[in-house]
């Protein structure tokens, strides 16, 4: 008996759509089992964010650790791992309440003590971290969620402290490891409680770095928002992978053989914007970078201000932001603030010396200071597509200054180890790197690395201006913010006067990411929780 054609073609029909059914959540969930790949703009080689001053650092923690307070994207500070906070009428005593539930990824569950012992550890290495120890009277447990910290005088800035965005971030780990653990040196685990677990055994250090979505997290139940709000990790994996090359970045990016670039290439971003798979951040101020040269103040000669204003005096920063090839719309040559400009406390107070900058002033400020040909180390990281175009320039300058110039080039990790020792330049010692810092690091006083370090002696750079001390000291007990700005202008003057840590121009190095994932969210650095693929 022969089968109708209509009654097939409906058969077949129903088939195709219950096979269609089937097989899209099939294919969405082998989309979100695809590892996510991140290409960092360096490799990573230290896993405590306290120890390790760098941003790869930085992104490595995000994934593994949490924090008390975020910054959301409006520039707020919101509770991440509190349930509340509360102050007395003086604004000196502090309550703290943890949400219910929070374990680490070793099963035992996150405390009032894990996170005293963790706030003491990062407050005996961070800039704002010190000063905010520095103001607190004590720190006492009232329970297993709750803690209060007792200032013994004004401290205008508890919430931009605890809830601080970027190199050092307040990360909350065991007190069995913070408590035992100095703060310049790694902790022996790494056990956090955020979205992502590190998968250590899978760990090639500089070249890869594995992730697995952590399933005793317990996310907000809010909207991710910045740093804030419900960090929902969707992907069940994630690579931090290393390319130096940005040829090679650009390329794998665009075949999809990785997801996601930490920085786009320079030279690529015209390309990147004419192609429909990729999508540029579009994030701008405290996302923007500023490239500087930390000296270091503790070797001669640049204990000599002289020889430090020559140094301010060869950043050209026209120059030198050329020399990375940004497009017109993401470069700021005129922005002459240490705190970045489109941050709150940015102005052009005290800038005059950085405005006309010359090698002819170079050069009369080294006859003034008599300098006499000293070798300077200069250390020059030549795997970094961001700095190495700085260091470049900046390298030619300071030799026609006429600067003696022993430049030493490496990878950028081998140098971020020594740039954190104070040996004498004949057993490894330094005098000058190029660095690059976020507006995030640079936008508060306090953490800005050019003033907030001020006397602490505890970073590689050491300076210690005693004019800026008492400037400080009233900027941090001042609770009003448009006072604090006044303030903040003070010390920017000092900073530049003194030549702290000369900056070398602002620029826009913007992510790019592959258009399939959704949820992406344009911060300034890598967010990958609240991330998936779009399923083909």
């Amino acid at each position: 008996m022969a089968f109708p054609l209509a009654k097939l073609r409906t058969v077949l029909a129903a088939g195709l759509l219950a096979a269609t059914a089937l097989a899209a959540p099939v294919a969405e969930a082998q989309q979100q089992q695809r590892p996510l790949r991140l290409v960092l703009n360096v490799g990573l080689q230290t896993l405590d964010p306290i120890a390790g001053p760098s941003f790869v650092t930085r992104n490595f923690s995000y994934m593994v650790f949490d924090t008390l307070i975020a910054m959301d994207s409006q520039g707020r500070y919101r509770p991440q791992m509190l349930d509340n906070w509360r102050t007395s009428d003086d604004g000196l005593t502090w309550t703290f309440t943890l949400r219910e539930g929070l374990e680490f990824s070793d099963g035992t569950p996150v405390t009032a003590e894990d996170c005293v012992a963790s706030i003491r550890r990062w407050g005996g290495r961070d800039s704002l971290g010190r000063r905010l120890m520095a103001a607190t009277r004590e720190m006492r447990i009232v329970d297993g969620r709750t803690f209060v910290l007792e200032l013994s005088r004004p401290f205008g800035l508890m919430l931009e402290a605890l809830g601080k965005p970027s190199v050092q971030v307040p990360f909350i780990m065991p007190a069995r490891l913070a408590s035992t653990t100095p703060p310049t040196t790694p902790v022996a685990e790494v056990v956090g409680s955020g979205p992502f677990l590190f998968v250590r055994d899978q760990w090639i250090p500089g070249e890869r770095t594995v992730f697995l979505r952590n399933p005793r997290y317990r996310p907000r139940n809010e909207p991710a928002d910045g740093l804030a709000g419900g960090k929902v990790s969707r992907m069940e994996r994630v690579e931090f992978v290393n390319m130096s090359d940005p040829g090679l970045r650009a390329a794998a990016i665009q075949a999809g053989e990785v997801d996601y670039l930490e920085y786009a290439p320079i030279d690529y971003i015209p390309n990147f914007q004419r192609n429909r798979n990729l999508v540029l951040a579009r994030a701008r101020g405290g996302a923007e970078i500023v490239g500087a040269i930390s000296i270091n103040h503790h070797q001669p000669p640049f204990d000599n201000v002289l020889i430090r204003r020559a140094v301010q005096q060869i950043m050209d920063r026209s120059q030198i932001i050329a020399a990375e090839g940004v497009p017109p719309d993401y470069s700021r040559p005129d922005c002459q603030s240490v705190y970045v400009c489109g941050t709150f406390y940015a102005s052009e107070t005290g800038t005059e010396p950085m405005r006309d900058t010359s090698i002819a002033r170079a050069r009369e400020l080294l006859r003034q200071a008599g300098y006499s040909n000293e070798r300077v180390v200069f250390l020059q990281p030549g795997d970094s597509a961001l700095i190495n175009p700085i260091g470049l320039v900046m390298i030619d300058r300071l030799r026609q200054a006429g600067f003696n110039l022993d430049v030493q080039t490496s990878d950028w990790s081998s140098h971020a180890q020594r740039w954190i020792q104070r040996q004498p330049l004949n057993q490894g010692g330094w005098s000058l790197i190029p660095v690059i810092y976020t507006g995030f690091d640079l936008a508060n006083p306090l953490s800005n690395p050019g003033i907030g370090y001020n006397c602490t002696n505890n970073q590689p750079w050491g300076y210690c201006i005693p004019a800026m001390t008492p400037v400080i000291e009233r900027f941090e007990a001042e609770g009003d913010q448009d006072r604090r700005r006044g303030i903040a202008g003070e010390l920017q003057r000092i900073a530049i006067d003194q030549a702290t840590f000369p900056i070398s121009g602002q620029f826009a190095s913007p992510a790019v990411w592959r258009a399939e994932l959704r949820g992406v969210i344009d911060f300034g650095f890598p967010i990958l929780w609240n991330v998936e693929r779009n399923a083909r």
